[in-house]
């Protein structure tokens, strides 16, 4: 099976010319807490500023066929996968594994892995190539390396899937080989109104502000600091103009359902 193949189609993910992404965070330590995850804000930004809507990011173990089926689905759905995690020289490290068997392809010693990790592992005279240290250079068949300038193991990318390492560092300096791989789009564009009235006094007048927007995505955050609650709200969208007449819309009625409850409070 070749790697056209084997991955699977979804022309609606890139509907109207808007780049889609998912992330696929993989580990056990993940899940148990004992590794706080630093990648996936980091990655969500970084898309966002390319014009790439990240629409889902989920969390899975390592078992290989957990991240099978979750990198099946997601691939399928979205214009990119983005995997963290899995790609050492332990023998929990299976995300390389678990990509080949997705794609239904073979994972062999890639020569310029190899190449890579003995020039960077052997300077110096400190250390030798092992077996451990091999695993980290076993590619899927047909995938591209992602170059990782900090400790040289590589990432790679195969169809519309981008493995990275679960090192925040190193993933970033991954992402940032990866990047001229990317087809973003028009950037999502935000304007965020702060309001000291809470959700629950404008929820209805918020709820039909959204509805004569279809472009316009709003949502609402409650904060509270010295004693006093309020809510930024924050509307997003890549029409400039629709954008603009909805923010507008919303400090106009927030105006006035601040006067009507001051007001109300003095009666």
């Amino acid at each position: 099976m070749t790697n056209q193949d084997s991955q699977p189609q979804n022309e609606e993910s890139t509907a109207g010319d808007v780049a889609t992404a998912a992330i696929l965070a993989i580990g056990d330590e993940l899940l148990s807490g004992r590794t706080k995850d630093k990648n996936i804000g980091y990655i969500a930004e970084y898309l966002t500023n390319m014009g790439i809507d990240l629409c889902e990011a989920r969390m899975v173990s390592d078992d290989e066929d957990v991240i099978v089926a979750a990198l099946n689905e997601l691939r399928a759905k979205y214009t990119y996968v983005f995997t963290t995690g899995g790609i050492g020289p332990t023998h929990d490290d299976i995300t390389a594994d678990a990509v080949a068997k997705a794609f239904g392809v073979e994972i062999e010693h890639n020569p310029e892995a190899v190449a890579l990790l003995t020039k960077r592992i052997e300077e110096g005279g400190r250390f030798k190539m092992n077996e451990a240290r091999m695993r980290m250079a076993r590619i899927p068949v047909g995938a591209d390396l992602v170059e990782n300038r900090i400790s040289a193991a590589p990432g790679f990318h195969i169809g519309n899937v981008f493995v990275f390492a679960g090192v925040p560092a190193i993933m970033q300096v991954m992402l940032d080989a990866a990047a001229p791989l990317l087809k973003g789009g028009v950037v999502m564009m935000s304007e965020t109104v702060e309001s000291r009235v809470t959700e629950g006094d404008f929820a209805p007048l918020l709820g039909d502000v959204q509805g004569r927007y279809d472009d316009v995505l709003i949502g609402s955050y409650p904060w509270f600091r010295n004693g006093e609650y309020g809510t930024n709200i924050i509307l997003r969208s890549r029409n400039k103009a629709a954008l603009g007449e909805a923010t507008g819309e919303v400090r106009g009625l927030l105006k006035e359902l601040t006067k009507t409850l001051k007001m109300n409070r003095k009666k």
